[in-house]
């Protein structure tokens, strides 16, 4: 194929799988001020309870990443897209018999369904935007797909907290002044405000999936077009660089979650405004932003992705302390810094882990998207531990620095080991 074909190829791929990212980082970042919606609107505890929005859609990913690689070896890459999208579509729709019972499991169970969706959608993108180029710059373009999802999620706390805690402040004393009958039925109604919105994501699903099933989108094969073909008769698990990369992984999307997720009920825990809170979560989509657009211009010109990785580890130790030890909004600023920190992580792991595959690479990936359950997991310790006396909301993010400085191993040594 011409050089000139390839290179178009490349690019047609990139635009339309960075309109994906673009969507499902939507559809994910808008979870931070969704916890306080539903905190509010399904009366839920202050302790870890809230975060269930994280651990279900999180969750799902671990739950059906390999069922979802084996569909896609059904379907192909480009089917598998589409019909991720369609399962995302169902999700959504979850929420509007949600809202109607005011039901925090049927919320549960919709968000879970999303996770389900992104699952497919996920095991499908990301290997093949990995091989749609040369392996060298993969961390590039993942980069590119970094700025579509984290500019959405800048985009989506400020929409969703419009249309769903738009009067958070002032709901809040209302809400304290009713009781009984009367605060159910103010409740019910603040519970209508989520069916439009999700209405309106489900019909956007549903048309995108159409578009990507229609669309010149090349059919890739990663366990043929990556590099490094596995033919020595070895198993998955005979990669050390994936083992390690697939544990990096779980404790990198933790910590990232954790960045976006906890960080408006930790403001609101140290005295923040919920008005001004509930858009703290874009302060850390917009760092990563930064950090991806740097990425594009650095990796691999100025610095390659392990030497990025680890950077980006040890600026993620500096400033989880800085957010235990400082107070106030500079502490809140740290947790938003994080974001600068994080984004070059998941670019750098995903290639370094998957590096030499071969045939392996479509079970490595639905390894490596199972991993996406440290969203699940790192948040609900997170909620558990703030709630402890003697801990608290500040304190409990220590626990962030043990998975940093696993990740600047993994970064300086861990990607290196390709034999045990």
């Amino acid at each position: 194929m011409p050089m000139s074909t390839d290179r178009q190829h490349t690019t047609s791929a990139v635009v339309i799988i960075g309109v994906l990212f673009f969507l499902f980082g939507f559809v994910t970042w808008i979870n931070g001020p969704l916890i306080s919606y539903l905190k509010i609107v399904c009366e839920l505890d202050s302790g870890a309870e809230p975060f269930y929005v994280t651990f279900a859609f999180y969750i799902a990913y671990f739950v059906t990443a390999l069922p979802m690689a084996w569909v896609l070896g059904k379907t192909g890459m480009k089917r598998g897209m589409m019909y991720g999208l369609f399962t995302m579509a169902l999700g959504a729709l979850l929420f509007i018999p949600a809202a109607q019972t005011r039901s925090y499991g049927l919320f549960l169970a919709g968000l879970f369904v999303i996770g389900t969706g992104l699952s497919l959608l996920q095991t499908a993108s990301n290997p093949y935007i990995t091989v749609v180029g040369p392996i060298e710059s993969a961390a590039a373009r993942i980069s590119v797909m970094g700025i579509c999802n984290k500019l959405a999620g800048v985009l989506a706390p400020f929409a969703l907290g419009a249309l769903l805690l738009a009067d958070s402040d002032t709901l809040q004393a209302d809400l304290e002044a009713l009781q009984g009958p009367l605060l159910a039925a103010r409740l019910d109604e603040l519970a209508q405000r989520v069916v439009m919105p999700y209405g309106v994501m489900a019909a956007c699903l549903v048309a995108l999936g159409l578009m990507v099933n229609f669309s010149g989108l090349p059919e890739l094969d990663p366990e043929v077009d990556a590099p490094g073909v596995a033919t020595d008769g070895r198993g998955i698990f005979s990669f050390p660089n994936l083992v390690w990369g697939v544990l990096a992984l779980f404790l990198y999307v933790g910590v990232e979650v954790m960045a976006g997720d906890t960080i408006v009920v930790y403001g609101t825990a140290i005295g923040l405004p919920l008005g001004e809170a509930k858009h703290l979560t874009s302060y850390t989509m917009a760092g990563m932003v930064v950090g991806y657009v740097l990425g594009i211009m650095a990796i691999p010109r100025f610095i390659s992705q392990s030497k990025a990785l680890a950077v980006s580890a040890l600026a993620g130790v500096v400033l989880t302390i800085g957010a235990t030890q400082l107070q106030g909004y500079a502490s809140v600023l740290c947790i938003a810094g994080l974001g600068l920190a994080n984004a070059l992580v998941w670019p750098a792991i995903w290639p370094l882990a998957i590096n030499g595959l071969g045939r392996h690479t479509k079970t490595g990936s639905a390894l490596l998207i199972m991993a996406i359950a440290g969203g699940a997991v790192l948040p609900l310790v997170y909620g558990k531990l703030a709630v402890e006396p003697g801990i608290g909301h500040q304190n409990a993010y220590w626990m962030m620095v043990p998975c940093y400085l696993f990740i600047l191993w993994y970064g300086m040594k861990g990607h290196k080991r390709l034999n045990w």
